[in-house]
């Protein structure tokens, strides 16, 4: 059966990565890779090396879903009022003047390494539309707006034998924004999206017996009738009427590398760590996850986003992935140590982003890998009373954010907000402003064409924070 490139549009990447879809689909997988070129070909680098590949940058991009309070990590405030300073004592750090909370030494002692913007704001204090404004670096996106991710491997897909885009813990919860804002690559196409690992709560490298399956096989599809595949449609496809056979070999060559190569495979398998390092990452769903992410772009992938689900304390049931959303949920207080509370959630944080910046500059690719960590918004700065514990409220008005590697300027705190870290003092930075820095960082202009004509939509309508590049 032959395969139209726009069926493509209609099927999750998971699904072109089963072999088992083969027969049906002519091997799309060379029609996915050769939709990602269109950049690549008037560059003159499909199906080459490009030489400045060694200088391409990628991205792990790490959501705190349900929104971290800034009043208790990057922005506290000791000299406030009861009612909204917590307990939290504030501590220096490696860059003179620069304070953090104290749940985050080892984040403070590498603070050099990384930039805080204390001034993010937009004025939408609900989660799943917030998180896809986060996601589009838009504040009034579209519900087919396609994600930062998406428009970053469209732009800059990966020339290596692994996914360009790949999308570690799903959301879920109420918070969640819609499944396609982010499995989907939004109206660029399924080309775009991201390769799904996480499906749920267990589904995760923290976990005993943990194993991607993205890339099995269907049964009875052995190596060898797949190299007969290759071989009959090396003979005809219908694809070769808009590229060259050449390219469409080349195309192909990468298709069947992902699906029987065993590059992605060892990227994605991180019991090949020594055990040194994944306890220095921690044994939990945010660590394991940030050292798979490690590993991604390590191979080649462009970007990588995690969920910073925190996982469980110990003795704990599951409840949610929405480790931030610390309202006083199921009994927990905001400043408590079960899941959804910071004495948890900040020390596991500080310790897997910690290890992920030091490993990232170790191996000298934190020059070439823009870390964020964000989320939705922030917290109000009033303790608030829950159903059963206290908690803090969504606050979209004033939060923070760190950015690290890729040519961030390292110590720089950008932004201010008042006293009680409630609203903007100095420098707001928009959803907009916010996705215009990481495209730059990238060595994306904020400006260039998405949109089938290449000018009337943009990467994005924001400006650069320049102070921190």
């Amino acid at each position: 059966m032959t395969c139209h490139t726009s069926q493509l549009g209609r099927l999750s990447r998971r699904q072109l990565l089963q072999v088992g879809a083969v027969p049906a689909l002519g091997l799309s997988l060379p029609g996915l890779f050769a939709a990602r070129a269109g950049d690549l070909r008037s560059a003159g680098a499909v199906g080459s090396e490009d030489p400045r590949r060694a200088q391409e940058k990628s991205c792990i991009f790490i959501f705190q879903y349900g929104g971290l309070s800034q009043i208790d990590s990057w922005d506290v405030k000791p000299n406030g009022p009861s009612e909204t300073r917590g307990p939290y004592r504030p501590i220096e750090t490696a860059v003179p003047g620069f304070q953090v909370g104290e749940l985050m030494p080892r984040l403070a002692s590498l603070a050099d390494r990384y930039a805080v913007i204390r001034s993010m704001s937009h004025g939408v204090p609900v989660h799943d539309v917030a998180n896809r404004m986060l996601l589009a670096g838009q504040s009034q996106p579209a519900m087919d707006a396609p994600a930062f991710g998406s428009i970053v491997t469209k732009l800059q897909p990966s020339n290596a034998s692994v996914p360009s885009h790949v999308w570690l813990q799903k959301f879920g919860g109420g918070a969640m924004p819609p499944e396609p804002t982010y499995v989907t690559g939004g109206w660029l196409g399924m080309a775009h999206a991201p390769l799904v690992i996480g499906m749920n709560h267990a589904d995760n490298p923290g976990e005993a017996g943990f194993r991607v399956k993205a890339f099995d096989t269907a049964d009875g599809v052995t190596s060898d009738r797949l190299a007969a595949r290759r071989q009959l449609l090396e003979q005809f496809d219908p694809l070769a009427t808009n590229l060259s056979a050449d390219s469409l070999s080349r195309f192909r060559a990468r298709a069947f590398d992902l699906l029987t190569g065993s590059a992605a495979r060892q990227a994605f398998d991180v019991d090949r760590e020594p055990d040194s390092v994944r306890d220095r990452y921690g044994r939990n769903p945010l660590g394991q996850n940030l050292l798979m992410a490690r590993r991604l772009v390590e191979a080649g992938v462009r970007l990588v986003n995690v969920v910073a689900w925190c996982g469980l304390a110990p003795g704990e049931k599951f409840n949610s992935v929405e480790t931030w959303d610390m309202h006083g949920n199921g009994g927990i207080d905001i400043f408590g140590n079960g899941w959804n509370g910071l004495g948890w959630a900040l020390p596991v944080c500080d310790n897997a982003v910690s290890a992920l910046l030091e490993d990232l500059q170790q191996r000298g690719l934190l020059d070439n890998t823009l870390v964020v960590l964000v989320g939705e918004f922030g917290r109000t700065p009033r303790i608030s009373r829950g159903a059963s514990a206290i908690g803090r409220d969504h606050w979209p008005n004033c939060y923070s954010a760190m950015l690290a590697g890729a040519g961030i300027r390292g110590g720089a705190v950008y932004g201010a907000s008042d006293a009680q870290a409630a609203y903007v003092k100095d420098r707001p930075v928009s959803p907009e402003d916010f996705a215009a820095t990481l495209f730059q960082t990238l060595g994306i202009a904020p400006e260039t064409g998405i949109s089938p004509d290449g000018f009337s939509v943009r990467a994005s309508t924001g400006r650069p924070v320049a102070e921190l590049l």
